[in-house]
């Protein structure tokens, strides 16, 4: 007689949106009901185990109002802060490995992509010329915009394997489709080795979509033609909610299953976000640590 061991599989879940808030609620709630219980490397001891699921997030106009979900844990000012991290770069200067400060940003590692033979050794750790790839995904798609291959990367197995924090973010894959009037769009895709669901995951999307519209923006004056933001794909190995949120988040939840994510989102014109969000960009403009300051 043989028998068969149980099997746990991580569940594989799909979601579809009109917009940003509302593909944020839809997997915090799916993550939170289906995912599968598991322990994490951040777990203190009393931690219950996350929350974790394989996730694809489909937002078929990441530009749709409304853009700004008033209850994700941050505010305008982090927002504004980190999107221009990732599409300006204003925090790159933080990278020091060697003091031990930050290894990358995700702007370095797209838009000046410099692999090492291995950071782990000094003397053998010789610079490659950086690569712009963000340049060459509107350079290229410019000229073939039905191609499969603009992509940019950020993982460095010679670097990222043994850092504290390696990156979270893997992949950016874009193309072009046109409808029946040939009206162009920019198609974006991103993979994301692990991700926190509820605490990192607007932050996120709403800076990488601030990226697809960047994008669509170099190819249209490349090609002297309009191309619109197109749909976004959001694809995440390990989508996670931590036991340490759970107490936080439960309020959330509930929320988000008794009333239309519609009453905690604002438009991106919002007269408060704007205001606040006009203040951040001042601010950083004198100083781009201001907002990291701020928080100390």
């Amino acid at each position: 007689m043989s028998t068969t061991a149980s099997t746990a599989d991580i569940p594989v879940i799909s979601i579809t949106a009109d917009c940003l808030p509302e593909a944020w609620e839809k997997a915090v709630l799916a993550v939170w009901d289906e995912g599968l219980e598991v322990r994490t490397q951040y777990d203190k001891p009393d931690d219950p185990p996350s929350r974790d699921a394989t996730v694809m997030v489909a937002v078929r106009d990441p530009f749709n109002e409304p853009r700004i979900h008033k209850n994700f844990p941050g505010g305008p000012e982090e927002l504004e802060s980190y999107r221009q991290e990732v599409v300006a770069g204003i925090h790159d200067h933080w990278i020091d490995p060697a003091a031990g400060k930050w290894t990358y940003t995700y702007h370095e590692r797209l838009f000046a992509y410099s692999p090492v033979e291995d950071i782990r050794d000094a003397d053998s750790a010789k610079p490659f010329r950086p690569v712009d790839q963000i340049q060459y995904i509107i350079d290229y798609l410019s000229k073939a915009g039905h191609s499969r291959r603009a992509q940019a990367i950020t993982w460095m197995p010679t670097a990222d394997p043994d850092t504290d924090d390696p990156p979270c973010l893997q992949r950016i894959w874009c193309r072009l489709a046109a409808n029946e009037a040939g009206e162009l769009s920019l198609n974006m895709n991103t993979h994301w080795r692990s991700r926190d669901l509820y605490k990192a995951w607007f932050m996120n999307v709403y800076a990488l979509t601030d990226l697809q519209r960047i994008i669509a923006e170099g190819i249209s004056r490349n090609i002297d033609a309009p191309v619109k933001v197109g749909r976004y794909v959001d694809i995440s190995d390990s989508l996670h909610i931590y036991g340490s949120y759970f107490t936080e988040a439960a309020c959330e939840v509930e929320k988000m299953r008794n009333t239309p994510f519609t009453g905690r989102a604002w438009p991106s014109d919002h007269p408060a976000f704007e205001m606040m969000t006009l203040e951040a960009r001042a601010n950083l403009e004198k100083d781009p640590d201001w907002y990291a300051k701020a928080k100390r």
